[in-house]
């Protein structure tokens, strides 16, 4: 048995990567959601993550699964935003480039090798059918020491999250996501943290990160 995220041996059952509604995403996000998909708390993690990686004072991001809003404290030289829906990226107002595209039926992502300085992904990795493909491009499109920053909660649109994902409690999420990161490759070992405070003082949505940094290339 192979695995359907990297074509090698499998370390998750084949049922993993299936969804409920298996039906084309392009139909699902054809629809404009102007709306955030965490709450406040998490989003002020996400920027804050973000400021401590010095993604802000970047030259060249790209926010993978984007949306019309990439929670950066402040913009970057450049920001590439790609994403499924046309509209919610044209109202991204630090964008400088926008791409419509569907990962889940080509990751292959449409820029130069080590043209990047930081790769994010915010609260969409659960929607990869095809994870390490993505990331594996994700390792070639940044240069070498640049961040790779994924973060995630426990919300999401369960008809299009995998199964893996759904049926996982929120460490089990953790390691998926770094297990994807090590799979990929081209990464030093990812870092697996939580942005908010522990359950027993917070009651808003938590915020998971997953961050590893691209290896020097040969």
């Amino acid at each position: 048995m192979s695995d359907p995220a990297s074509g090698g041996p499998a370390p998750y059952p084949p049922w993993f990567f299936d969804r409920d509604d298996p039906t084309p995403d392009d139909r699902f996000y054809s629809p404009p959601r102007l709306v955030t998909h965490i709450d406040d708390g998490a989003i002020a993690a996400v920027g804050e993550l973000y400021a401590e990686l010095g993604v802000d004072a970047s030259g060249r991001v790209l926010d993978l699964m984007s949306s019309w809003v990439s929670h950066l404290r402040s913009a970057p030289a450049e920001l590439v935003v790609l994403g499924m829906n046309a509209a919610e990226l044209a109202a991204n107002p630090m964008a400088t480039e926008r791409v419509v595209q569907d990962l889940n039926v080509d990751p292959a992502l449409p820029f130069a090798d080590a043209s990047f300085d930081a790769v994010l992904c915010c609260v969409s990795v659960d929607y990869l059918v095809r994870p390490v493909d993505v990331l594996a491009e994700a390792a070639r499109v940044l240069r070498p020491g640049a961040p790779l920053v994924l973060t995630f909660s426990n919300r999401c649109f369960p008809t299009k999250a995998v199964h893996g994902w759904l049926v996982a409690d929120e460490p089990g999420r953790c390691a998926i996501v770094a297990d994807y990161v090590r799979r990929a490759g081209g990464f030093t070992a990812p870092e697996v943290s939580l942005r908010t405070p522990g359950r027993r003082t917070y009651r808003g949505d938590p915020l998971y990160s997953v961050v590893a940094r691209r290896l020097p290339t040969d």
